[in-house]
């Protein structure tokens, strides 16, 4: 993939949408561009959060461990964006992100990603709106699942 087509990719992520296309170039170039094999993992839950990981190409689960082993709570797909709560709170991973099928990914690094939310304010508000509806998310699947157990 060139540079050009990895700024098209960036620019479709509503988190990145409102940075100028030389600000995407340079995330574009100073991110890592990784692949990972069918279940490989990208990163696992209790570890150092260091980056977060853009769905290139692939697919991926997000796994939980859980008192009755590991769950799936997501699946990721293209332009997802994976990793960031570790780096943004500075806690450790939430989750284990394994490849579902051989996945493409751009890394990038905490460094990289404080940088450019100093920059982008704007960026911010799309990161509160991102987790807050993954907060919206995880909320209505604890109500149904304590319905159910009710």
């Amino acid at each position: 993939m060139s540079l050009n087509e990895e700024v098209e990719l960036l620019r479709n992520i509503p988190l990145f949408a409102k940075l100028e296309p030389s600000k995407l170039k340079l995330l574009a170039f100073t991110s890592e561009r990784i692949t990972y094999e069918a279940d490989q993992v990208l990163f696992r839950q209790g570890d150092v959060g260091d980056a977060a990981y853009i769905i290139v190409e692939g697919a991926a689960a997000v796994l939980v461990e859980t008192g009755e082993g590991e769950i799936e709570v997501a699946t990721l797909g293209r332009n997802d964006f994976v990793g960031e709560i570790a780096i943004l709170c500075d806690v450790p991973r939430t989750a284990t992100v394994k490849a579902t099928t051989q996945t493409i990914t751009l890394r990038i690094t905490k460094d990289l990603f404080f940088r450019l939310v100093a920059e982008f304010p704007e960026m911010s508000v799309e990161i509160m709106r991102e987790l807050a509806s993954r907060l919206e998310h995880t909320t209505q699947q604890l109500r149904e699942a304590l319905a159910k157990n009710a």
